[in-house]
């Protein structure tokens, strides 16, 4: 256990401890792997010359799980876990999941609903006087006044409901030690965040900002104001560039949220030295008793190689979070973990992915970022391909020819989020080609998410003939190559801006090429997006226009159901779902159709009247059957 950083009192105390520097509380198990935030905010702290110590999924109910570990000396660090504790926990048709990945034995239950916001307030009692800092997913979407799906209503930013002193958005390796560094030379509180970038805080005055500022509506005019409420996340995604972004204000009441400029991604070699740090690759031992933790199964041999995502499709927190800048690390990194895996006594010669965000991005989208920042209202992927974008898979197709020729690997899959749409634009096929006959493992799986050209607008995706093309040139290869494997696609239903019409034309094409999706995702309004956005306020914030929202459960059902139109249980929704939209020629026996009509129901013999029914009368027995005319037994021979 003393690989792994302290859990408890007596596991500090074991390692000679007395107190920690930073108090790190996670809505997780302890996992350190660098799949894990909570692992690398720690590493990082440690490699620094910090003591940090892990709280991990504390009883939510009192303060004594936070007391027993004693006051830290600089401050608490809080973040809900690897995702939002409210997806954790609830469905998007907000029914409630028994189950939690990652925490031991798989059992759901053991955070709070905002955890978060619940930690943070414990903390505040046992240490009345220690500062308190969030990070991770669930504060960084909420940094901002934001919809809150499961609340249905606008709520402010989570520094307000947590009474925290500040937060961390997007990746924290600079952010956090920056802060650390405050901390240790006598700032303290939303002070200690002044100036640091990648931090947002409350304050009663915006005055003697380090950065140029802006201001975007506040969280009243959110609250009165759909329009406003559009308008303030667009502005919040418009100042999300390290290069031009600016500080950017929202007034609460008396106060101000501040939000300083995104930090600076990490260089190649910052990114090798972070991912080099003595991560375990396991969970803590202590939970080996209870299960262990699912969560580890999916990410133990596989190898993150790079970050953000220039993609930005509306639905996805990423280029909120994480920041549409690509950073990757050198091929000496990932051909070191590999061999680090390669070495693990469980490793069974496979390699299960070798991602990220998206997993064929290796460098930034064109040269112009570096200097000139982001394009504001333009997309480097749609509504298609940015002439400036320059598609090369060169890099990542050696790196993954390097990772075959490691000892011990048998082979290396390639499973996390590949763009087509890039592979479409990249003139080579090379890559397209070793991916087919190398990294693939019977099926590919990619996000076309729908195909209806106007559900894709409001998605941010590109048109589905782009979809088309790569299902045409992944078919050839596969038959030039002897191979019979599948493309699996994901489909997204009741997206802002699709329509019941929009979902009927899938489920026709779904009918048309013979594919019924096992799973279906209906969408999910998080915290923070774009299409959340459109969700709660009817608007497009791109175009400020007024675009559809599927809300009502009844048509959410009717567009999911749509496309797993084969299953019996969806018959009864699909043929409400058609007749409701006049698409009557789709229910028959034709080879278009969807379903067949219902059968007409037999006529019912009319009843005799009481009391006058007459018992039948008996069968007679069937007469023998008669011999035809001049027929005879024949006679006997006689001997």
């Amino acid at each position: 256990m003393s690989d792994f950083l302290p859990v408890s009192r007596a596991e500090m105390e074991a390692r000679g401890w007395y107190y920690c520097d930073f108090l790190l509380v996670t809505g997780d198990a302890y996992v350190d792997h660098p799949s894990f935030g909570t692992a690398i905010i720690s590493r990082v702290l440690e490699d620094a010359g910090y003591k940090v110590a892990i709280l991990s999924q504390p009883d939510f109910h009192s303060e004594a799980d936070f007391a027993a570990m004693g006051r830290p000396r600089y401050a608490v660090l809080v973040n809900g876990g690897n995702i939002d504790s409210m997806v954790a926990h609830y469905t998007a048709a907000k029914k409630r999941r028994s189950d939690d990945a990652y925490t031991p034995g798989g059992k759901g239950g053991r955070r709070p609903d905002r955890a978060v916001t619940v930690y943070s307030m414990l903390a505040r009692r046992a240490f009345p006087d220690t500062p308190i800092y969030l990070g991770g997913i669930e504060a960084s979407l909420r940094r901002f006044a934001h919809y809150d799906y499961w609340a249905d209503r606008v709520m402010p930013s989570i520094l307000e409901s947590a009474a925290a002193d500040g937060l961390m958005y997007g990746m924290g390796e600079h952010s956090v030690l920056a802060l650390a560094d405050n901390l240790k030379h006598g700032k303290t509180g939303a002070a200690a965040c002044v100036g640091v970038r990648g931090m947002a805080y409350l304050a009663h005055s915006a005055d003697g900002l380090p950065f140029p500022a802006a201001e975007c509506p506040s969280y009243e005019a959110a609250c009165a104001d759909k329009a406003d409420y559009a308008r303030s996340v667009k502005q919040q995604y418009d100042e999300q560039d390290f290069v031009n972004g600016r500080a950017l204000l929202q007034r609460h009441g008396k106060r101000v949220l501040v939000q300083n400029p995104p930090a600076r991604p990490l260089t190649t070699q910052e990114m090798d030295r972070v991912y080099a740090l003595p991560y375990q690759r396991a969970y803590h031992p202590s939970y080996e008793a209870l299960g262990g933790v699912p969560a580890i199964q999916e990410v133990q041999f596989s190898i993150i190689h790079n970050r953000g995502c220039f993609g930005a499709c509306n639905f996805c927190a990423l280029a909120f979070h994480q920041g549409r800048y690509i950073q990757a690390r050198s091929h000496e990194s990932v051909l070191a973990e590999a061999r680090q895996i390669a070495a693990h006594p469980g490793f069974k010669g496979y390699i299960h992915d070798v991602g990220g965000p998206t997993a064929n991005f290796r460098f930034p989208s064109c040269k112009k970022q570096d200097a000139h920042g982001l394009c504001r209202d333009k997309r480097c992927l749609f509504p298609t391909a940015c002439q400036n974008l320059e598609a090369d898979h060169t890099d990542y197709l050696n790196l993954l020819r390097e990772l075959r020729q490691v000892e011990g690997v048998k082979k290396v899959f390639v499973r996390s989020g590949l763009r087509y749409d890039y592979m479409m634009a990249d003139r080579n096929d090379a890559f397209f080609r070793e991916l087919v006959e190398h990294h693939i493992s019977g099926q590919l799986k990619v996000a076309p998410e729908h195909m209806s050209d106007n559900a894709l607008y409001y998605m941010g995706k590109p048109s589905f003939s782009v979809y088309e093309q790569f299902r045409e040139r992944y078919a050839r290869i596969n038959q030039k190559l002897g191979r019979k494997q599948y493309l699996v696609p994901y489909l997204m239903s009741s997206h802002p801006g699709a329509t019941l019409d929009d979902a009927i034309l899938l489920a026709e094409y779904l009918n048309r090429v013979g594919y019924m999706p096992e799973q279906v995702q209906d969408f999910y309004p998080t915290p923070g997006t774009l299409s959340t956005a459109m969700y709660y306020s009817g608007i497009d914030p791109r175009t400020m226009k007024l675009v559809y929202v599927a809300k009502t459960p009844e048509e959410k059902a009717m567009q999911r159901a749509l496309l797993q139109w084969r299953r019996p249980d969806k018959r009864p929704i699909v043929l409400a779902a058609l007749k409701k939209a006049g698409r009557e020629d789709l229910i028959g026996f034709g080879r278009e159709c969807l379903v067949r009509p219902n059968r007409a129901p037999r006529p019912a013999a009319a009843a005799p009247a009481r009391g006058t029914a007459k018992k039948a009368p008996p069968r007679a027995k069937p007469a023998p059957p008669s011999r035809k005319a001049g027929w005879a037994k024949p006679k006997k021979k006689k001997k």
